[in-house]
């Protein structure tokens, strides 16, 4: 289930244990990622698998009398980082480990703008740089094709499946090195689903995913690997 640790790991997990409200719901989670991989995070509903993709970018830290103990580190900018260190900014994290929820959120605004958000709260204001990443992630997320020519739009005109796009291109803006995918396609029809999964399995070469799915068939057509969470921890 784990790695030594080298150039062909991304994410090493030891000994996490995680905790809400006096419950323990994650237990001796010990686990390593390769880098330019999908795995998928399988298991009973509750189980953990959500949970366990918010330890990875801290995300937790804003549930209330929630507890962690472990280590997870995370190869950043070609060097294994201690998400947990003093001097590991939770801002600078999330720029790297983006996360996608399960329903699409866009924010009520234009469709570029969304896009855009993530770069203007990290201080960008060149409107050419910014028009480039917008672009770029849209491409990536396979979507600009779909709104090239209504980036004004209100994007919650678009339909649930675009949305789902739409947020993993913001979430790509930025340039994360891993992505957490937290049941993205559990909302969508089949056709929506199929573009997620082509997207995901294009993604790969550029980055590090990590996907919570139910869908066995999902898990098969996209993902590298599988690891199944059970009883408060994983089984090998």
């Amino acid at each position: 289930m784990s790695y030594s640790m080298s150039d062909t790991i991304k994410i090493q997990v030891a000994n996490l244990q995680f905790s809400y409200q006096g419950r323990t719901v994650l237990r001796d989670v010990t686990v390593s990622f390769a880098e330019n991989s999908i795995t998928a995070l399988t298991g009973p509903s509750g189980i953990g698998k959500s949970t366990f993709l918010m330890s990875l970018n801290r995300l937790w830290e804003n549930i209330p009398d929630a507890h962690m103990k472990g280590t997870v580190e995370i190869k950043l900018q070609g060097q294994f980082r201690d998400v947990y260190a003093r001097s590991m900014a939770v801002t600078e994290l999330r720029k790297m480990v983006a996360m996608v929820f399960q329903v699409p959120n866009p924010l009520p605004m234009s469709i570029g703008k969304n896009v855009a958000f993530p770069l203007k709260l990290a201080g960008e204001n060149n409107r050419d740089v910014i028009a480039c990443k917008v672009e770029r992630s849209l491409k990536m997320a396979n979507l600009w094709d779909e709104v090239k020519d209504r980036l004004n739009d209100d994007a919650r005109t678009l339909s649930g499946g675009q949305q789902q796009r739409l947020c993993i291109a913001r979430a790509l803006v930025l340039e994360p090195e891993v992505l957490l995918l937290d049941e993205p396609t559990s909302s969508l029809d089949q056709a929506s689903t199929a573009a997620i999964e082509e997207l995901l399995t294009g993604l790969k070469d550029h980055l590090t995913i990590l996907v919570v799915s139910h869908y066995l068939e999902q898990v098969v057509r996209i993902s590298d690997r599988v690891v199944r969470f059970a009883d408060d921890t994983i089984i090998p």
